[in-house]
């Protein structure tokens, strides 16, 4: 099953871009349950 290049080309700026987007969100959201957790102590 070969995929198309066209296909790949197009959608793989946008599955970098949604990578680093969870990413940076990822990182920012355990650094706010780590802060609320510390709190609560």
């Amino acid at each position: 099953m070969d995929l198309d290049m066209r296909v790949v080309i197009v959608l793989a700026p946008v599955a970098i871009a949604a990578g680093w987007a969870l990413f940076n969100i990822g990182a920012a959201a355990l650094r706010q349950v780590q802060s609320f957790l510390n709190k609560e102590a």
